[in-house]
Protein backbone atom coordinates (compact mmCIF):
# COMPACT_ATOMS: atom_id res chain seq x y z
CA UNK A 1 0.00 0.00 0.00
CA UNK A 2 1.17 3.48 -0.85
CA UNK A 3 2.58 5.55 1.88
CA UNK A 4 -0.22 8.07 3.20
CA UNK A 5 0.44 11.44 5.55
CA UNK A 6 -0.65 11.37 8.66
CA UNK A 7 -1.55 14.83 10.46
CA UNK A 8 -0.85 15.13 13.85
CA UNK A 9 -0.35 18.69 15.24
CA UNK A 10 -0.58 21.74 13.13
CA UNK A 11 -0.93 20.37 9.41
CA UNK A 12 -0.23 23.58 7.33
CA UNK A 13 3.02 24.13 10.02
CA UNK A 14 4.17 20.87 9.19
CA UNK A 15 4.12 20.58 5.34
CA UNK A 16 5.93 23.94 5.80
CA UNK A 17 8.71 22.22 7.90
CA UNK A 18 8.67 19.14 5.41
CA UNK A 19 8.41 21.18 2.07
CA UNK A 20 9.76 24.72 2.55
CA UNK A 21 12.10 24.26 4.68
CA UNK A 22 14.59 21.29 5.56
CA UNK A 23 14.66 20.24 1.73
CA UNK A 24 14.96 23.46 -0.11
CA UNK A 25 18.48 24.11 0.35
CA UNK A 26 19.87 20.44 0.71
CA UNK A 27 23.48 22.41 2.50
CA UNK A 28 23.63 20.87 5.57
CA UNK A 29 26.64 18.55 5.70
CA UNK A 30 27.63 15.69 7.50
CA UNK A 31 30.64 12.76 7.30
CA UNK A 32 29.39 9.35 7.81
CA UNK A 33 31.53 6.82 6.68
CA UNK A 34 34.32 9.24 5.43
CA UNK A 35 31.22 9.92 2.65
CA UNK A 36 29.75 13.31 3.05
CA UNK A 37 26.25 13.32 3.44
CA UNK A 38 23.27 16.23 2.85
CA UNK A 39 20.07 16.66 3.02
CA UNK A 40 18.39 16.42 -0.80
CA UNK A 41 17.06 19.73 -2.39
CA UNK A 42 13.41 19.41 -3.63
CA UNK A 43 14.23 19.62 -7.36
CA UNK A 44 16.64 16.24 -6.09
CA UNK A 45 13.51 14.50 -4.25
CA UNK A 46 11.26 15.15 -7.44
CA UNK A 47 13.95 13.20 -9.51
CA UNK A 48 13.86 10.32 -6.91
CA UNK A 49 10.38 10.52 -6.95
CA UNK A 50 9.88 9.88 -10.55
CA UNK A 51 12.98 7.08 -10.95
CA UNK A 52 10.64 5.12 -8.26
CA UNK A 53 7.12 5.56 -10.42
CA UNK A 54 9.66 4.37 -13.44
CA UNK A 55 10.66 1.18 -11.60
CA UNK A 56 7.32 0.57 -10.49
CA UNK A 57 6.14 0.26 -14.44
CA UNK A 58 8.94 -2.20 -15.01
CA UNK A 59 8.19 -4.42 -11.88
CA UNK A 60 4.56 -4.27 -12.45
CA UNK A 61 5.32 -5.52 -16.51
CA UNK A 62 7.47 -8.15 -15.10
CA UNK A 63 4.63 -9.50 -13.30
CA UNK A 64 2.40 -9.38 -16.55
CA UNK A 65 0.44 -6.02 -15.35
CA UNK A 66 -0.12 -3.06 -17.03
CA UNK A 67 0.67 0.14 -15.17
CA UNK A 68 0.66 3.70 -15.62
CA UNK A 69 3.48 5.95 -13.93
CA UNK A 70 1.31 8.16 -11.55
CA UNK A 71 2.85 12.10 -11.78
CA UNK A 72 4.88 13.38 -9.58
CA UNK A 73 4.38 16.58 -7.82
CA UNK A 74 6.89 19.17 -9.06
CA UNK A 75 8.88 21.98 -7.56
CA UNK A 76 6.12 24.40 -7.54
CA UNK A 77 3.55 21.69 -6.39
CA UNK A 78 5.68 20.75 -3.03
CA UNK A 79 5.62 24.52 -2.24
CA UNK A 80 1.57 24.30 -1.51
CA UNK A 81 0.48 23.98 1.45
CA UNK A 82 2.97 25.53 3.50
CA UNK A 83 2.26 27.09 7.15
CA UNK A 84 2.67 30.37 5.79
CA UNK A 85 3.32 31.52 1.78
CA UNK A 86 6.10 34.19 1.68
CA UNK A 87 6.99 33.91 -1.77
CA UNK A 88 5.81 36.83 -3.33
CA UNK A 89 5.99 35.26 -6.97
CA UNK A 90 4.87 31.88 -6.48
CA UNK A 91 1.53 33.31 -4.75
CA UNK A 92 1.38 35.43 -7.68
CA UNK A 93 1.17 32.60 -10.15
CA UNK A 94 -0.49 29.73 -8.09
CA UNK A 95 -2.14 31.86 -4.97
CA UNK A 96 -2.56 28.36 -2.67
CA UNK A 97 -2.19 26.16 -5.03
CA UNK A 98 -5.84 25.41 -6.35
CA UNK A 99 -4.60 24.34 -10.20
CA UNK A 100 -2.32 21.80 -8.30
CA UNK A 101 -5.70 20.39 -6.44
CA UNK A 102 -7.63 20.07 -9.37
CA UNK A 103 -5.12 18.15 -11.22
CA UNK A 104 -4.49 15.99 -8.21
CA UNK A 105 -8.16 15.33 -8.31
CA UNK A 106 -8.50 13.98 -12.10
CA UNK A 107 -5.70 11.94 -11.90
CA UNK A 108 -7.65 10.22 -8.96
CA UNK A 109 -11.12 10.32 -10.99
CA UNK A 110 -9.19 9.64 -14.61
CA UNK A 111 -5.72 8.10 -14.75
CA UNK A 112 -5.24 5.12 -15.95
CA UNK A 113 -3.42 3.88 -12.59
CA UNK A 114 -6.87 4.27 -10.93
CA UNK A 115 -9.31 3.48 -13.51
CA UNK A 116 -7.60 0.46 -15.16
CA UNK A 117 -7.15 -1.74 -12.15
CA UNK A 118 -11.01 -0.64 -11.27
CA UNK A 119 -11.51 -1.88 -14.36
CA UNK A 120 -10.57 -5.78 -13.69
CA UNK A 121 -13.17 -8.48 -12.12
CA UNK A 122 -12.67 -8.44 -8.46
CA UNK A 123 -10.16 -11.98 -8.35
CA UNK A 124 -8.00 -9.85 -10.71
CA UNK A 125 -8.27 -6.54 -9.38
CA UNK A 126 -6.61 -8.29 -5.90
CA UNK A 127 -4.09 -9.92 -8.04
CA UNK A 128 -2.87 -6.40 -9.22
CA UNK A 129 -3.13 -5.09 -6.24
CA UNK A 130 -0.90 -7.68 -4.41
CA UNK A 131 1.52 -7.09 -7.34
CA UNK A 132 1.75 -3.30 -6.64
CA UNK A 133 1.28 -2.85 -3.09
CA UNK A 134 2.13 -5.97 -1.34
CA UNK A 135 0.42 -7.71 1.30
CA UNK A 136 -0.59 -6.71 4.65
CA UNK A 137 0.02 -10.51 5.93
CA UNK A 138 3.24 -9.91 5.76
CA UNK A 139 4.19 -6.39 6.72
CA UNK A 140 7.16 -4.53 8.96
CA UNK A 141 6.44 -2.68 11.74
CA UNK A 142 7.89 0.57 12.94
CA UNK A 143 7.48 2.45 16.10
CA UNK A 144 6.98 6.07 15.78
CA UNK A 145 9.04 8.35 17.87
CA UNK A 146 6.02 10.28 19.03
CA UNK A 147 4.12 6.68 19.68
CA UNK A 148 2.26 4.37 18.02
CA UNK A 149 3.06 1.82 15.18
CA UNK A 150 2.99 1.73 11.53
CA UNK A 151 2.62 -1.32 9.39
CA UNK A 152 3.90 -1.63 5.79
CA UNK A 153 3.92 -4.73 3.75
CA UNK A 154 7.18 -6.38 2.72
CA UNK A 155 6.87 -7.22 -0.88
CA UNK A 156 4.92 -5.54 -3.72
CA UNK A 157 6.47 -3.35 -6.58
CA UNK A 158 6.66 -0.19 -4.82
CA UNK A 159 8.75 -2.03 -2.39
CA UNK A 160 10.64 -3.28 -4.75
CA UNK A 161 11.05 0.16 -6.55
CA UNK A 162 12.66 1.40 -2.90
CA UNK A 163 14.56 -1.68 -2.79
CA UNK A 164 16.14 -0.66 -5.91
CA UNK A 165 17.05 2.84 -4.72
CA UNK A 166 17.84 2.54 -1.91
CA UNK A 167 18.82 0.06 -0.70
CA UNK A 168 17.30 -2.62 2.12
CA UNK A 169 14.67 -2.04 2.39
CA UNK A 170 13.16 -2.63 6.05
CA UNK A 171 16.28 -0.39 6.70
CA UNK A 172 15.02 2.41 4.77
CA UNK A 173 11.64 2.52 6.12
CA UNK A 174 12.68 2.46 9.75
CA UNK A 175 14.76 5.75 9.38
CA UNK A 176 12.18 6.94 7.59
CA UNK A 177 9.67 6.84 9.89
CA UNK A 178 11.65 7.86 12.34
CA UNK A 179 13.12 11.07 11.03
CA UNK A 180 9.81 12.31 9.03
CA UNK A 181 7.67 11.10 12.61
CA UNK A 182 10.03 13.64 14.81
CA UNK A 183 7.58 16.10 14.03
CA UNK A 184 5.07 16.25 16.63
CA UNK A 185 7.98 15.71 19.21
CA UNK A 186 9.13 19.43 17.91
CA UNK A 187 6.36 21.51 16.18
CA UNK A 188 4.10 22.09 19.69
CA UNK A 189 7.33 23.70 20.59
CA UNK A 190 7.64 26.00 17.36
CA UNK A 191 4.41 27.26 17.89
CA UNK A 192 4.70 28.36 21.42
CA UNK A 193 8.04 30.22 21.04
CA UNK A 194 7.83 33.51 21.69
CA UNK A 195 9.78 34.00 18.50
CA UNK A 196 7.07 32.58 16.35
CA UNK A 197 4.21 34.32 18.46
CA UNK A 198 5.70 38.26 17.84
CA UNK A 199 6.48 37.31 14.19
CA UNK A 200 2.71 35.84 13.79
CA UNK A 201 1.31 38.96 15.58
CA UNK A 202 3.54 41.53 13.41
CA UNK A 203 1.87 39.53 10.14
CA UNK A 204 -1.55 39.86 11.47
CA UNK A 205 -1.38 43.26 12.00
CA UNK A 206 0.25 43.86 8.10
CA UNK A 207 -2.45 41.92 7.17
CA UNK A 208 -5.04 43.66 8.71
CA UNK A 209 -4.33 46.54 7.83
CA UNK A 210 -4.43 45.38 4.07
CA UNK A 211 -8.11 44.79 4.61
CA UNK A 212 -7.61 41.27 5.49
CA UNK A 213 -8.45 40.50 9.42
CA UNK A 214 -6.64 37.34 9.86
CA UNK A 215 -4.91 36.45 13.46
CA UNK A 216 -2.95 33.79 11.87
CA UNK A 217 -2.29 31.66 8.68
CA UNK A 218 -3.74 28.70 9.89
CA UNK A 219 -7.05 30.76 9.90
CA UNK A 220 -7.05 31.52 6.16
CA UNK A 221 -6.31 27.71 5.68
CA UNK A 222 -9.23 26.67 7.76
CA UNK A 223 -11.82 29.27 6.04
CA UNK A 224 -9.94 29.00 2.83
CA UNK A 225 -12.85 27.13 1.37
CA UNK A 226 -16.07 29.50 2.63
CA UNK A 227 -13.48 32.53 1.33
CA UNK A 228 -14.75 31.34 -1.99
CA UNK A 229 -18.07 29.65 -1.76
CA UNK A 230 -20.23 30.24 -4.72
CA UNK A 231 -16.88 31.48 -7.15
CA UNK A 232 -16.43 29.90 -10.22
CA UNK A 233 -12.85 28.22 -10.56
CA UNK A 234 -11.43 31.29 -12.37
CA UNK A 235 -13.19 33.42 -9.78
CA UNK A 236 -12.13 31.42 -6.82
CA UNK A 237 -8.22 31.02 -8.25
CA UNK A 238 -8.46 35.01 -8.56
CA UNK A 239 -9.36 35.90 -4.96
CA UNK A 240 -7.26 33.18 -3.60
CA UNK A 241 -4.60 34.61 -5.64
CA UNK A 242 -5.06 38.63 -3.79
CA UNK A 243 -5.27 36.75 -0.69
CA UNK A 244 -2.12 35.14 -0.89
CA UNK A 245 -0.16 37.58 -2.55
CA UNK A 246 -1.13 39.99 0.58
CA UNK A 247 0.41 37.18 2.94
CA UNK A 248 3.41 36.52 1.49
CA UNK A 249 4.01 40.52 1.18
CA UNK A 250 2.99 40.51 5.09
CA UNK A 251 5.19 37.44 5.75
CA UNK A 252 8.29 39.29 4.01
CA UNK A 253 7.90 42.52 5.65
CA UNK A 254 7.63 40.65 8.96
CA UNK A 255 10.13 37.95 8.55
CA UNK A 256 7.40 35.64 10.03
CA UNK A 257 8.69 32.67 6.81
CA UNK A 258 11.82 33.03 8.01
CA UNK A 259 11.37 33.11 11.54
CA UNK A 260 8.95 29.85 10.94
CA UNK A 261 12.15 27.96 8.80
CA UNK A 262 14.88 28.98 11.36
CA UNK A 263 12.91 27.91 14.81
CA UNK A 264 12.32 24.30 12.20
CA UNK A 265 15.81 24.07 11.87
CA UNK A 266 16.88 25.06 15.52
CA UNK A 267 14.15 22.67 17.29
CA UNK A 268 14.64 19.94 14.58
CA UNK A 269 18.32 19.97 15.31
CA UNK A 270 17.89 19.49 18.63
CA UNK A 271 15.61 16.91 18.30
CA UNK A 272 17.78 14.55 15.89
CA UNK A 273 20.93 14.71 18.47
CA UNK A 274 18.69 11.85 19.89
CA UNK A 275 18.46 9.90 17.18
CA UNK A 276 21.88 10.07 15.27
CA UNK A 277 22.41 6.87 13.59
CA UNK A 278 18.90 6.92 12.17
CA UNK A 279 18.95 10.57 10.69
CA UNK A 280 23.07 9.76 9.57
CA UNK A 281 21.73 6.82 7.78
CA UNK A 282 18.24 8.14 6.03
CA UNK A 283 20.36 10.98 4.59
CA UNK A 284 22.84 8.37 2.79
CA UNK A 285 20.07 6.23 1.75
CA UNK A 286 18.45 9.40 0.02
CA UNK A 287 21.72 10.48 -1.21
CA UNK A 288 22.66 6.62 -2.91
CA UNK A 289 18.77 6.87 -4.01
CA UNK A 290 19.23 9.94 -6.14
CA UNK A 291 22.72 8.00 -7.52
CA UNK A 292 20.72 5.25 -8.49
CA UNK A 293 17.83 7.53 -9.85
CA UNK A 294 20.56 9.32 -12.08
CA UNK A 295 21.92 6.05 -13.34
CA UNK A 296 18.69 4.68 -14.55
CA UNK A 297 17.80 8.15 -16.02
CA UNK A 298 21.09 8.15 -18.18
CA UNK A 299 20.31 4.40 -19.72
Amino acid sequence: MREKSAVLVSAAFIACLLVGCMAESGNSKDDVAGKQVRDLTVAEEVEVDRAEEKLVEQCMERQGHRYWPVPVAGIAERKAGAYVVDDVDWARKYGYGRSFDIAAEEVRRSHPSVTYPNSLPEQERIRYSRALDGDFGDAISVDLPAGGTVRTPRGGCYVEARERLYGDYPTWIRVKKTVTGLTPLYVPRILRDERLVTAVKAWSRCMNESGNPFKNPDEIRQKRDSLVEGMNTSQAQSAEVKLAVSEAECARRTSLGKTARSLEAEYRDKTLREYPEEFATYRQMRMSALSRARNLESR
